[in-house]
């Protein structure tokens, strides 16, 4: 009985440390990115003007500081080169963080 209660527990506390952090809601986050005009530029697989979000997401693979780097991406309108032009990034159309962390969530997961 004791082996069993061990077992189950350890079983139980693999799945909670292999399940993802939080879920992505895919369509909310799409939504954001087209209001956003995101997509004028970024495509999720092909490169546009800007990387795709599968190169990006390629790019933060396994860095702990993905999700902060890519939040002050987003929210600071820094420089970007495109054309050889140097013009100011749009920030997502939404002040609400949760909005913008699902963003990111759903670029870093493709």
């Amino acid at each position: 009985m004791k082996v069993t209660c061990l077992l189950l527990g350890v079983c139980g506390a693999l799945a909670w440390s292999l399940a993802p952090a939080q879920s992505v809601d895919v369509s909310a986050a799409e939504a954001l990115a087209k209001k956003s005009g995101c997509t004028k530029c970024h495509s999720v697989s092909a490169k546009k003007e800007g990387p795709s979000f599968k190169e990006t997401a390629a790019k933060y693979k396994g860095k702990p500081d993905a999700e902060a780097a890519l939040m002050k991406h987003l929210t600071t309108n820094p420089k970007i080169k495109v054309d050889g032009k140097e013009e100011l990034h749009d920030s997502p159309k939404t002040k609400n963080e949760a909005e913008i962390r699902n963003l990111i969530q759903y670029i870093l997961s493709r």
